[in-house]
């Protein structure tokens, strides 16, 4: 029997946390139901556990990792608490409120709220040539050009992954992560899930 290496197995817990995470729905009858925002804070956290970040996404090797957001806050203190003492990529994690989108360039994930709907555009420019994990919730944001996209389905939080938008800023996902996610493409063709 071959032996699995402590990567091996902590990536398998880790998807399987995601996958629980996923299929959780929203409303349960006898305990305190966990809030939307709240389950996606802990999507923010394990995506950035799946992607691998190039060097070139850090100034220097002392860089924090930036979890961003930009627009109305949806999530209040739900993800400075999902986040606290983390680490992504062996690096502190400092969540940041922007109010204006050029600031976005030196976050490595940033959730777009859905108020910026109308600006996806200026937004996808603002980070062009930039290693920005771009998260949001608006219909059609991953074939926008977004990378990762939420939706509900059942009661359940789901997501899109939009591999070309990923391709763009040179991050690449595990493939655990892409087996539960919807793929699509900047044409807005899917593909499996």
């Amino acid at each position: 029997m071959k032996s699995l290496s402590i990567w091996q197995i902590v990536s398998f817990g880790i998807a399987g946390v995601l996958l629980l995470v996923s299929a959780a729905p929203l409303v349960r009858s006898e305990d305190t139901p966990p809030s939307e925002y709240k389950l996606k804070a802990a999507f923010l956290f394990n995506f950035a556990k799946f992607v691998d970040w190039p060097q070139s996404s850090f100034t220097n090797p002392q860089s924090a990792f930036r979890v961003c957001v930009l627009g109305k806050d949806p999530f209040g203190h739900l993800l400075d608490d999902a986040l606290l003492n983390k680490k992504i990529a062996d690096r502190t994690v400092l969540v940041e409120r922007l109010k204006d989108k050029s600031e976005a360039r030196h976050c490595q994930m940033l959730f777009v709220s859905a108020s910026e709907a109308e600006s996806l555009s200026t937004v996808f420019d603002a980070v062009r040539g930039a290693n920005v994990l771009l998260v949001g919730e608006t219909p059609d944001f991953a074939a926008s050009g977004g990378t990762i996209e939420f939706t509900l389905e059942d009661s359940r939080i789901r997501f899109i992954i939009n591999t070309d938008a990923a391709d763009r800023a040179r991050l690449r996902f595990d493939s655990k992560l892409l087996a539960l996610a919807k793929i699509v493409h900047d044409e807005g063709h899917s593909k499996g899930g």
